[in-house]
């Protein structure tokens, strides 16, 4: 859906579609019939954003056959949707039984890494409505972190260059940009906006920038505004906002807390904890760095690695945005509420991009029962953060497919 900002930019919100497993065309389209039109008509939109999931398999086919992807557009318009972002974080097989660190493969030093995003880009250029130049595509930040070497950011470094070159000849050849977005991600050789600083800055700004999650910002307890503020100064543009809340544990000292964690320790997704970082000397000095984590929810709860149950913690577990899990466990709401007002501050959005992003409605300690239950559940947190943006001075534009009277803006 579209929304204008006081500013005049017209803003786009979408629900992301890695939440469903198909990764062949006949797949993906099925799905759109049976969960993105319900959310749309719950929504009374008369066009409804998505932000796509593309597999490899099927990303490739696509960007080798244009007449394949009119097809896709076509099919898109057909049902009311539209499309200005894809995610190109997982590579493939997101819904395996077992997903855990194969999502982080193959990293930004593998040529297979490139050619995939490279092709996500062809194949957005030809999925933008008539009147958006401007698209979109997260990635993961490099690679995971353990084990990764100055040799292997020399390599990454080398695949991002060649991938420039690529969204280079992408924008001479159709006119639309396609910027691709690395996602700060906990445990990633970049988990927080001062490692996006170290490893981002000094990339094409017309091409490259940040995909800011915000339930993987609210693991590493960061504050929005000061990692806007941080990413602003260093240069580095917030290309696309994934609209996420995580799991917070207020006081994982208390029996009851650390048996309602267990209810969302499962086998499908990697699930890194943090443990807040203590204050440091006076009321006015800055927090340590967050440094105490586990990679995975069980690690923080027993054996060596456990974390420190005096101060509170945060798991990497996407939360429905419009829905408390059961007390004594919180969501992260309020950090989401401060991220949308640090992103869509009065002057200027900081991006234009928006996607809803739970992917684990499947592994909820209660999943929805059925497929119309998961398409209540987008559509509401869509309504919520609709809601959200309206109280913050957004307005609806009229005719969502209306061109414009505001031309679309780089935001840098």
């Amino acid at each position: 859906m579209r929304l204008r900002h006081p500013g005049g930019d017209l803003v786009h919100l979408g629900y992301c579609t890695n939440v469903h497993p198909a990764e062949d065309l006949d797949g993906i389209l099925a799905q759109l019939d049976t969960y993105a039109l319900p959310v749309r008509a719950r929504l009374a939109e008369p066009v409804l954003g998505i932000g796509l999931w593309l597999a490899h398999q099927v990303a490739a086919a696509l960007a080798g056959d244009e007449g394949l992807t009119r097809r896709l557009r076509a099919e898109l318009g057909a049902r009311g949707l539209e499309v200005v972002t894809l995610n190109g974080f997982p590579y493939g097989g997101f819904h395996r039984p077992v997903v855990k660190h194969a999502v982080y493969r193959p990293d930004w030093t593998s040529p297979d890494r490139r050619r995939y995003t490279a092709h996500l880009a062809r194949v957005l250029a030809g999925l933008l409505p008539d009147d958006v130049t401007e698209g979109s595509v997260s990635t993961l930040p490099f690679g995971w972190a353990a084990d990764w070497s100055p040799h292997h950011t020399d390599r990454a470094r080398e695949q991002i260059r060649l991938l420039g070159d690529e969204l280079g000849a992408i924008r001479g050849r159709t006119g639309r940009t396609v910027r691709v977005a690395f996602e700060p991600e906990p445990g990633c050789l970049v988990e927080t906006s001062t490692d996006a600083v170290r490893h981002l800055t000094g990339l094409d700004p017309r091409h490259f920038g940040l995909c800011l999650d915000v339930c993987h910002l609210a693991v590493a307890f960061e504050t929005p505004a000061e990692a806007l503020d941080r990413l602003a100064r260093a240069g580095i543009p917030v290309v696309k906002a994934q609209i996420s809340c995580a799991l917070h544990a207020e006081d994982p000292t208390d029996p009851a807390t650390r048996a309602a964690l267990t209810a969302f320790d499962e086998p499908r997704f990697l699930h890194q904890t943090r443990a807040a970082p203590p204050t440091v000397g006076t009321d006015h000095a800055p927090p340590a760095p967050a440094t105490a984590g586990t990679d995975d929810l069980p690690q923080a709860l027993t054996g060596p690695t456990a974390l420190d149950p005096t101060r509170p913690w945060r798991t990497h577990f996407h939360i429905p945005l419009h829905a408390d899990p059961a007390p004594p466990l919180a969501s992260t709401r309020p950090v989401l509420r401060a991220a949308l007002a640090a992103l869509l501050r009065a002057d200027t959005p900081v991006t234009r991009h928006l996607e809803t992003e739970t992917y684990t409605w499947s592994v909820l300690p209660r999943p929805p029962s059925d497929s119309t239950g998961l398409a209540d559940g987008i559509a509401a947190e869509l309504a919520w953060t609709r809601n959200e943006l309206l109280a913050l001075g957004l307005t609806a534009p009229g005719t969502a497919l209306a061109h414009p009277s505001a031309p679309h803006r780089s935001v840098r």
